[in-house]
């Protein structure tokens, strides 16, 4: 508390953004456990059932990643307060429409809503963050801020589960309404307002328009080819917009005047490096849940709650740990930690490269099929990576953050904040797209090796049996007894990949990420931006 009586402005402020930017990932992944219940009780006679599901969970995202940047941008220009308070209103109000939709079209259009709203959430948090704190309380900060966005996407299933049995689906989006209405009072009562003192009032909607288009594209490229297998043209068509969008957006940022992103900020060595390491881990991160999420439910047997809580013990590793690594790595540099955490959770996926197609759930069981393994479980396949992966986590993110949002002027904090979010969520998409390409031509191939005769390429066999997801297999006994093999080999590859991915990104910032002079990342440093000078 303030000396006076009144709430410290300072934690006031860090409350609100954590709170705003905790309900988009709260959103992300709690809406997943109520799709079956939308889809039984919202009927449309345009869109399929599966087909609308898949609507309602990726509308939400895509507009999500296609609007960050021009989310922080807006923030930097017309004020972080402002532009953050715009977002919670839009965000709550949207969340009440999607509580209350009539239909599953109107529902879909309302999530579209709700995450162009969370657009100006994600970076104005950080921004926000940024521009209030300085030296060891802004490392952590962002730590804080770290393990409040994996404890609400860990949780979200959960919850999300707890308010569909006990309520309804619609519960779900109205859970947003009082966090929404608590952010919002101290955004407006506590929060000081900060923008871009340079920024020119032209605003680049042009470059908003096009980097919009780039985004999506990219972001419904890999959704929908990775949905789909890469069948058709819809997936491949969508890749070239983006691409080629993408390439104008740099070429019209090179020219313009007044650009929404000037590229001058990529000058920056820390900023470029934590970006590209950033592709790499959160590429890992994206590749090892989804696949982990298959293949527990889909070929061990777990049920959705119990898949939800696997990774709880790495995610309370974060929430424990991740401000005082942050406030470390303030003190003395992020290159360290930058390097030894994703090296750490490689070693974490690296453990689950053991993990056998009849691991029990929770009890260890001696091995049928491989005998050579140790006795398996919960308890030796997954609890040990978990405790690794999630000790990776809490070392790396903080320090991630802080690297990229101090290695530019905290005039364009906004900015830097949506650039490095929009990183993380296209480029892992994309890197997921692709691996999944390899694991399914792996499961394929490993299920024809082992059943001589077997057409594993015609559709009529892929239709009944999926990679990972051996759940509503149709196949003979033999062929799916097969295919839990070629599923644990494919889910070893997997981890492989990520584990790589992990890897190099460590290696990236042992050698690209600069520590800042003592002096610019203590509490004395004047303006974060010091810790840049490129």
């Amino acid at each position: 508390m303030h000396p006076s009586g009144r709430l410290d402005p300072r934690r006031a402020t860090l409350a609100a953004a954590i709170l705003g930017s905790s309900i988009v990932f709260l959103d992300s992944t709690v809406v997943n456990v109520a799709l079956p219940k939308i889809g039984e009780e919202l009927r449309s006679g345009v869109l399929g059932v599966l087909e609308g599901q898949s609507y309602v969970y990726n509308g939400y995202l895509l507009t999500l990643s296609a609007l960050l940047i021009l989310g922080g941008a807006l923030a930097d220009v017309y004020g972080r307060r402002r532009m953050f308070a715009i977002g919670l209103v839009a965000f709550g109000g949207s969340s009440v429409l999607c509580g209350v939709a009539p239909s599953l079209e109107t529902l879909i259009v309302f999530r579209i809503v709700q995450g162009a709203a969370g657009a100006l959430l994600v970076p104005g948090s950080l921004a926000i963050i940024t521009s209030t704190f300085r030296g060891v309380e802004l490392g952590r900060a962002f730590g804080l801020w770290a393990g409040a966005s994996a404890a609400t996407s860990v949780l979200g299933p959960f919850v999300g589960g707890v308010l569909v049995q006990l309520v309804s689906w619609r519960a779900a989006f109205l859970i947003n309404v009082p966090f929404v209405l608590v952010a919002l009072w101290l955004t407006w009562t506590r929060v000081a307002e900060s923008r871009d003192p340079s920024a020119e009032r032209a605003f680049d909607w042009g470059g908003a328009a096009v980097v919009a288009i780039a985004l999506a594209g990219l972001s419904f490229g890999a959704i929908y080819g990775q949905q789909h297998e890469w069948e058709g043209w819809i997936g491949q068509a969508s890749l070239a917009i983006g691409i080629a969008a993408a390439i104008g957006f740099v070429v019209l940022m090179a020219r313009g005047r007044h650009p929404l992103v000037p590229l001058g900020l990529f000058r920056s060595r820390n900023f470029a490096v934590a970006n590209l390491s950033t592709m790499l881990i959160y590429g890992a991160l994206y590749v090892s849940s989804y696949t982990q999420g298959l293949f527990v439910q889909g070929t061990l047997g777990y049920t959705a709650s119990a898949a939800g809580l696997l990774g709880l013990p790495g995610s309370l590793m974060l929430a424990l740990f991740s401000s005082r690594v942050g406030a470390v790595a303030a003190r003395v540099g992020f290159r360290r930690f930058m390097a030894i955490g994703p090296a750490i959770m490689g070693a974490g996926l690296l453990w689950l490269v053991r993990v056998p197609p009849d691991s029990a759930p929770w009890g260890l069981q001696p091995n049928d099929l491989r005998t050579w393994v140790p006795p398996s479980g919960y308890l030796v396949d997954f609890l040990p990576a978990m405790l690794l992966f999630g000790t990776g986590l809490a070392i790396m993110v903080a320090p991630l953050t802080s690297a990229v949002m101090t290695s530019v002027s905290s005039s364009r904090a906004g900015l830097a904040s949506a650039i490095n979010n929009a990183i993380s969520r296209v480029g892992p998409q994309l890197a997921g797209a692709l691996v999944f390409v390899a694991i399914t031509a792996a499961f394929y191939a490993g299920v024809a090796s082992r059943v001589p005769g077997v057409d594993a390429g015609s559709s009529q066999f892929r239709a009944s049996v999926a990679p990972l997801n051996l759940a509503g297999a149709s196949a003979s006994g033999q062929v799916l007894d097969a295919a839990r093999l070629a599923s644990a080999d494919a889910f070893h590859l997997a981890m492989l990949i990520a584990a790589a991915l992990l890897f190099l990104g460590a290696v990236v910032n042992a050698i690209g990420i600069r520590d800042p002079e003592r002096g610019a990342a203590g509490a004395s440093a004047p303006e974060p931006a010091a810790a840049s000078s490129a």
